[in-house]
């Protein structure tokens, strides 16, 4: 059998028979993995504890015809211990991972692998807000999956902004002619926080008030939801104030 070694983050994890567990993980180099890591449940296990989810870990791979098998795991990031102990903290973190896992479906990303890793080392060094942390992290994704919002121009005819009108189906905000009928309105402070978001300029997004957060992380939600198509489980369980029409 082929061996293999890689960096990977760890997105979920399954049992699998009474000793064994199934762990989907989120590789630098070769994508997603499904592989089986025989008897880390057992308390004897050397590196179960390294094989829980938003743990990074350096792993040696059997490739397999279904299922490759684990048979190293060196911890790189110890990070699930500290965000299991904060609530805030663990929801994001599943919604991270659980978006990964969906934005990786057909294909991995070195982008997409760099930039869960570096949110789930921020969220566990509490570097800032878990909200923010989280939806800056779901917007950077969605754009590097190829559905990179405008916050600026209009989406849909690119005339310049700011622009007042949002709306998640056509790409972000849109002016006042390419608006649809009842077309929520969003504040400046607001659109200005989601393109802080996106771009990474923290000292603007730390200095948002509650309620410009609630709206931006409103919007976030919607957006993400539309283009994964399918609901994030985990997102409900994330306390957000959405935006109204």
């Amino acid at each position: 059998m082929p061996v293999y070694r890689d960096e990977a983050v760890v997105l979920r994890t399954h049992k699998l028979g009474e000793a064994d567990r199934i762990v989907t993980m989120l590789t630098r180099e070769h994508g997603k993995v499904r592989a089986v890591a025989k008897g880390v449940r057992r308390t004897s296990s050397k590196f179960g504890a390294r094989l829980e989810p938003f743990m990074v870990a350096d792993v040696q791979l059997w490739e397999g015809r279904s299922l490759d098998v684990i048979t190293q795991a060196e911890s790189l990031g110890s990070y699930g211990a500290m965000i299991a102990v904060d609530y805030e903290s663990f929801t994001a973190a599943n919604v991270m991972v659980e978006t990964a896992d969906k934005v990786t479906e057909s294909e991995g990303s070195l982008q997409q692998y760099l930039l869960l890793v570096g949110a789930l080392r921020s969220l566990s060094r509490h570097e800032h807000s878990s909200m923010l942390t989280l939806d800056s992290y779901l917007l950077r994704s969605l754009s590097i999956a190829g559905w990179a919002p405008t916050f600026q121009d209009c989406a849909r005819c690119g005339r310049p902004g700011p622009h007042e009108h949002i709306v998640v189906q056509l790409g972000g905000v849109v002016c006042d002619e390419c608006a649809p009928p009842g077309a929520p309105r969003l504040d400046d402070a607001a659109i200005g926080l989601l393109g802080a978001l996106l771009g990474g300029d923290w000292e603007t997004a730390e200095a948002a008030t509650d309620a410009t957060r609630g709206k931006a992380s409103g919007v976030v939600a919607a957006y993400t939801q539309w283009h994964l198509e399918r609901g994030l489980r985990s997102l409900p369980h994330v306390s957000r104030e959405q935006i109204t029409s």
